[in-house]
Protein backbone atom coordinates (compact mmCIF):
# COMPACT_ATOMS: atom_id res chain seq x y z
CA UNK A 1 0.00 0.00 0.00
CA UNK A 2 1.24 3.47 -0.91
CA UNK A 3 1.65 6.24 1.61
CA UNK A 4 -0.48 9.37 1.42
CA UNK A 5 2.28 11.42 -0.23
CA UNK A 6 2.94 8.73 -2.85
CA UNK A 7 -0.78 8.40 -3.60
CA UNK A 8 -1.02 12.17 -3.90
CA UNK A 9 1.95 12.25 -6.32
CA UNK A 10 0.40 9.53 -8.50
CA UNK A 11 -2.94 11.36 -8.45
CA UNK A 12 -1.29 14.69 -9.40
CA UNK A 13 0.59 12.98 -12.25
CA UNK A 14 -2.65 11.49 -13.57
CA UNK A 15 -4.36 14.89 -13.45
CA UNK A 16 -1.46 16.52 -15.30
CA UNK A 17 -1.52 13.81 -17.95
CA UNK A 18 -5.28 14.26 -18.37
CA UNK A 19 -4.94 18.07 -18.59
CA UNK A 20 -2.21 17.80 -21.23
CA UNK A 21 -4.46 15.50 -23.24
CA UNK A 22 -7.33 18.02 -22.92
CA UNK A 23 -5.01 20.82 -24.03
CA UNK A 24 -3.92 18.86 -27.11
CA UNK A 25 -7.41 17.72 -28.10
CA UNK A 26 -9.59 20.74 -27.25
CA UNK A 27 -7.59 23.94 -26.83
CA UNK A 28 -4.95 23.54 -29.56
CA UNK A 29 -7.39 22.69 -32.38
CA UNK A 30 -9.51 25.74 -31.52
CA UNK A 31 -6.50 28.06 -31.36
CA UNK A 32 -4.94 26.64 -34.53
CA UNK A 33 -8.06 26.60 -36.68
CA UNK A 34 -7.01 27.79 -40.14
CA UNK A 35 -3.41 28.49 -39.11
CA UNK A 36 -2.13 27.26 -42.48
CA UNK A 37 -3.16 30.55 -44.06
CA UNK A 38 -2.04 32.93 -41.31
CA UNK A 39 0.65 35.48 -41.96
CA UNK A 40 2.16 35.77 -38.51
CA UNK A 41 4.18 38.73 -37.31
CA UNK A 42 6.79 38.34 -34.58
CA UNK A 43 4.43 40.02 -32.11
CA UNK A 44 1.68 37.48 -32.88
CA UNK A 45 4.15 34.59 -32.53
CA UNK A 46 5.18 35.95 -29.15
CA UNK A 47 1.56 36.22 -28.02
CA UNK A 48 0.94 32.60 -29.04
CA UNK A 49 3.99 31.48 -27.04
CA UNK A 50 2.72 33.45 -24.03
CA UNK A 51 -0.67 31.74 -24.36
CA UNK A 52 0.94 28.32 -24.54
CA UNK A 53 3.21 28.97 -21.56
CA UNK A 54 0.34 30.28 -19.44
CA UNK A 55 -1.75 27.16 -20.20
CA UNK A 56 1.20 24.88 -19.43
CA UNK A 57 1.93 26.74 -16.19
CA UNK A 58 -1.68 26.23 -15.23
CA UNK A 59 -1.42 22.50 -15.99
CA UNK A 60 1.90 21.79 -14.29
CA UNK A 61 1.48 24.26 -11.43
CA UNK A 62 4.18 25.94 -9.35
CA UNK A 63 7.32 24.26 -8.10
CA UNK A 64 8.89 24.42 -4.67
CA UNK A 65 12.43 25.78 -4.72
CA UNK A 66 14.81 23.37 -2.94
CA UNK A 67 17.05 26.12 -1.57
CA UNK A 68 14.54 28.65 -0.22
CA UNK A 69 11.52 26.38 0.15
CA UNK A 70 9.28 28.96 -1.57
CA UNK A 71 6.88 28.28 -4.40
CA UNK A 72 7.73 29.75 -7.81
CA UNK A 73 6.41 29.69 -11.37
CA UNK A 74 8.03 27.31 -13.82
CA UNK A 75 10.32 28.90 -16.40
CA UNK A 76 10.01 28.40 -20.16
CA UNK A 77 12.81 25.83 -20.28
CA UNK A 78 11.28 23.83 -17.46
CA UNK A 79 7.89 23.88 -19.18
CA UNK A 80 9.48 22.63 -22.40
CA UNK A 81 11.10 19.76 -20.47
CA UNK A 82 7.75 18.76 -18.95
CA UNK A 83 5.72 19.16 -22.17
CA UNK A 84 7.28 16.89 -24.77
CA UNK A 85 5.45 18.23 -27.83
CA UNK A 86 6.66 20.95 -30.21
CA UNK A 87 5.75 24.54 -29.40
CA UNK A 88 2.63 26.12 -30.87
CA UNK A 89 4.70 28.24 -33.29
CA UNK A 90 6.45 25.11 -34.56
CA UNK A 91 3.09 23.42 -35.10
CA UNK A 92 1.88 26.43 -37.12
CA UNK A 93 5.02 26.37 -39.26
CA UNK A 94 4.70 22.63 -39.78
CA UNK A 95 1.08 22.89 -40.86
CA UNK A 96 1.88 25.84 -43.15
CA UNK A 97 4.71 23.91 -44.82
CA UNK A 98 2.54 20.82 -45.28
CA UNK A 99 -0.25 22.88 -46.78
CA UNK A 100 2.00 24.82 -49.15
CA UNK A 101 3.50 21.56 -50.40
CA UNK A 102 0.02 20.26 -51.08
CA UNK A 103 -1.04 23.44 -52.91
CA UNK A 104 2.18 23.64 -54.93
CA UNK A 105 1.49 20.16 -56.32
CA UNK A 106 -2.04 21.10 -57.43
CA UNK A 107 -1.12 22.81 -60.66
CA UNK A 108 -1.76 26.20 -62.24
CA UNK A 109 -5.41 25.61 -63.11
CA UNK A 110 -6.59 25.32 -59.52
CA UNK A 111 -7.89 28.49 -57.86
CA UNK A 112 -5.98 27.95 -54.62
CA UNK A 113 -2.69 27.78 -56.50
CA UNK A 114 -3.45 30.92 -58.47
CA UNK A 115 -4.30 32.83 -55.31
CA UNK A 116 -1.11 31.57 -53.66
CA UNK A 117 1.31 32.71 -56.37
CA UNK A 118 -0.50 35.77 -57.75
CA UNK A 119 0.94 39.25 -57.54
CA UNK A 120 -1.61 41.78 -56.29
CA UNK A 121 -2.36 44.74 -58.51
CA UNK A 122 -3.27 48.28 -57.63
CA UNK A 123 -2.04 50.59 -54.92
CA UNK A 124 -1.04 49.40 -51.51
CA UNK A 125 -1.80 51.11 -48.23
CA UNK A 126 0.54 53.68 -46.76
CA UNK A 127 3.08 52.58 -44.21
CA UNK A 128 5.20 49.50 -43.83
CA UNK A 129 3.82 46.60 -45.85
CA UNK A 130 2.57 43.66 -43.81
CA UNK A 131 4.49 40.43 -44.07
CA UNK A 132 2.98 38.35 -46.82
CA UNK A 133 2.19 34.68 -46.44
CA UNK A 134 4.79 33.66 -48.99
CA UNK A 135 7.46 35.56 -47.05
CA UNK A 136 6.70 33.35 -44.05
CA UNK A 137 7.35 30.28 -46.19
CA UNK A 138 10.67 31.73 -47.37
CA UNK A 139 11.66 32.50 -43.76
CA UNK A 140 10.83 28.93 -42.75
CA UNK A 141 13.04 27.66 -45.59
CA UNK A 142 15.88 29.95 -44.49
CA UNK A 143 15.68 28.52 -40.97
CA UNK A 144 16.54 25.07 -42.32
CA UNK A 145 19.16 26.36 -44.77
CA UNK A 146 17.12 26.13 -47.98
CA UNK A 147 16.31 29.84 -48.41
CA UNK A 148 17.85 30.16 -51.88
CA UNK A 149 15.71 27.41 -53.42
CA UNK A 150 12.42 27.92 -55.24
CA UNK A 151 9.86 26.43 -52.86
CA UNK A 152 7.35 25.56 -55.62
CA UNK A 153 9.91 23.40 -57.45
CA UNK A 154 11.07 21.92 -54.16
CA UNK A 155 7.49 20.96 -53.24
CA UNK A 156 7.11 18.97 -56.47
CA UNK A 157 9.51 16.33 -55.12
CA UNK A 158 7.49 14.75 -52.29
CA UNK A 159 10.38 12.99 -50.56
CA UNK A 160 12.58 16.10 -50.37
CA UNK A 161 9.61 18.21 -49.27
CA UNK A 162 8.66 15.73 -46.53
CA UNK A 163 12.26 15.75 -45.26
CA UNK A 164 12.19 19.55 -45.26
CA UNK A 165 8.90 19.65 -43.32
CA UNK A 166 10.38 17.26 -40.74
CA UNK A 167 13.42 19.53 -40.45
CA UNK A 168 11.15 22.51 -39.78
CA UNK A 169 9.31 20.74 -36.96
CA UNK A 170 12.55 19.58 -35.30
CA UNK A 171 14.04 23.08 -34.97
CA UNK A 172 14.01 24.75 -31.57
CA UNK A 173 12.54 28.24 -31.29
CA UNK A 174 14.49 30.62 -29.06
Amino acid sequence: MLSFSAEYFVFQFAIQKFNVKMYRTIILPVVLCGCETWSLTLWEERRLRVLENSVLRRIFGPERDEVTGEWRKLRKGELNDLYFSPSIVRVIKLRRMRWVGHVACMGERRGVYRVLVRKPEGKRQLGKPRRRWEENIKLNLQEVGRGSMDWIELAQDRERWRALVNAVINLRVP
